[in-house]
């Protein structure tokens, strides 16, 4: 299983290869509206992982997905206020296990 953390250009990049097959470099740059350099950059990387397969021509490169077996994970939220109160409440809670309290 491939976590991708959502909110992300790799969550976005995965989607649209899910959806659309077959696509370019030059298809994705105009999809998600992200540079080139960006696109490319995260390819690779997907490439090493062995998540897809870069197919060059003499003109373009198509992208095929090569894994489907993906988990999107949100990002952590930071903690709110009435958390961080239950939180203090529970730490200051005392075990009285002594023999005194018996």
């Amino acid at each position: 299983m491939i976590e991708i953390t959502t909110d992300t250009l790799e969550e976005r990049i995965i989607k649209l290869l899910q959806k659309t097959y077959p696509i370019t470099i030059a298809d994705i740059e105009r999809n998600l509206h992200v540079s080139r350099k960006q696109i490319e950059w995260m390819l690779q990387k997907f490439q090493v992982k062995g998540i897809v397969r870069l197919e060059p021509l003499p003109d373009k490169t198509y992208v095929r997905l090569l894994r489907t077996d993906f988990l999107f994970i949100g990002k952590k939220q930071p903690k709110t206020t009435e958390q961080e109160d239950h939180e203090e409440k529970t730490e200051k809670k005392v075990d009285y296990d002594s023999m005194m309290y018996s």
